[in-house]
């Protein structure tokens, strides 16, 4: 977006050039950092104050970052973590300038930087939250949160649909199963009836071969008698 590379630029150029003026120019700084310096000690209790050599490389250090984070933020080179760099390296200066405390500058001119150091980290902290477009971080863990819900209900339901496919595949091998033996029993209730059929036709056939016989051998014997009393 051409309105993003604007304005990173305009953003960095009041650190770049208090970073520069820092580092050439520690003196100016080195006396409201002095007052910040002492603040600390006193507040961490600490018994061995710096130098003022210290002091100075202290403020020469800080500038010479301040202005290489602004170069960064300006061309675009890891923008987000420059402008997080840039607001956490002025709220050094927002401390060593605050109104609330007495100090060697007057309250009005401390309340001026102050405002200006407070609305610089304001800035900084707004540049570092641009994702330029993409997704932040709270909506990619919504959207992992969403996903992973999404394959588990996925998986949830595949393994219900394949225990319905196994119990529906358990009942057709069942009601198979029970209608061949259903025909198996059919088949060999009709070969039993079958066979009594034949066997009660034999003996049927049986039963009349003997009584012709048997009617054969009344008539012989008829035949005999009859001969002898002749």
């Amino acid at each position: 977006m051409l309105l993003r590379h604007l304005a990173r630029p305009m953003l960095a150029s009041w650190f770049v050039y208090d970073g520069v003026q820092a580092a050439l120019k520690p003196a100016e700084h080195v006396r409201a950092a002095r007052s910040g310096v002492e603040l600390v000690e006193k507040s961490a209790g600490i018994e061995a104050p710096l130098s003022e050599k210290q002091v100075t490389a202290l403020v020469r250090a800080h500038g010479a970052a301040t202005a290489v984070a602004g170069l960064f933020l300006a061309v675009g080179k890891a923008p987000r973590t420059a402008a997080l760099t840039l607001a956490a390296l002025t709220v050094p200066l927002a401390v060593v300038n605050q109104p609330f405390t007495s100090g060697e500058a007057t309250r009005a001119e401390r309340t001026r930087k102050f405002v200006a150091n407070v609305g610089a980290i304001g800035a900084a902290l707004i540049a570092g939250a641009d994702y330029e477009g993409r997704p932040g971080v709270q909506w990619r863990l919504e959207k992992a949160r969403h996903d992973l819900a999404l394959a588990r209900q996925a998986k949830q339901g595949a393994v219900v649909a394949g225990t319905k496919g196994a119990v529906k595949d358990v009942s057709s091998s069942v009601r198979g199963a029970a209608k061949e033996a259903g025909r198996s029993t059919k088949d060999a209730a009709k070969e039993a009836a079958r066979s009594a059929r034949r066997a009660t036709k034999a003996a049927q056939e049986a039963a009349e071969h003997a009584a012709s016989l048997a009617a054969g051998a009344v008539h012989d014997a008829e035949a005999a008698v009859r001969a002898k009393v002749a």
